[in-house]
């Protein structure tokens, strides 16, 4: 079953060479270990997702620019569960960037088993 995702989640790019950590800022009053628990407007570049360090669909002269995130939009959120109105993200959600490539997450950001739906 998939499990809520919370702050302190460790996102990774499939075209992006070092991984970083999800920042929560769409609440601030639903938590799990102390972390707040991650909605899908959790998805702004340099708030919520930071750069991945190099992005491989932006080669220049001896390697790659750096990257600089594109999120659009979270998919595989839950369907019922909301917090102020907005879905909550989950271990299996992803998110596009805008320059290609796919935003997963790879660590849930928390131990404790929080199913939902």
């Amino acid at each position: 079953m998939p499990q809520k995702i919370t702050e302190k989640a460790i996102l990774q790019c499939n075209q992006g060479t070092s991984n970083t950590e999800l920042k929560v800022t769409s609440q601030d009053f639903f938590f799990i270990e102390n972390k707040a628990i991650a909605t899908e407007q959790d998805k702004d570049s340099n708030v919520n997702i930071n750069p991945m360090g190099v992005c491989k669909l932006k080669p220049i002269i001896g390697g790659y620019r750096s990257c600089l995130p594109a999120p659009l939009s979270w998919i595989n959120t839950t369907q019922k569960d909301e917090i102020n109105g907005f879905k909550i993200l989950l271990d299996n959600s992803i998110c596009p960037c805008a320059t290609g490539g796919t935003i997963k997450i790879i660590n849930k950001g928390h131990t404790e088993n929080h199913e939902t739906e």
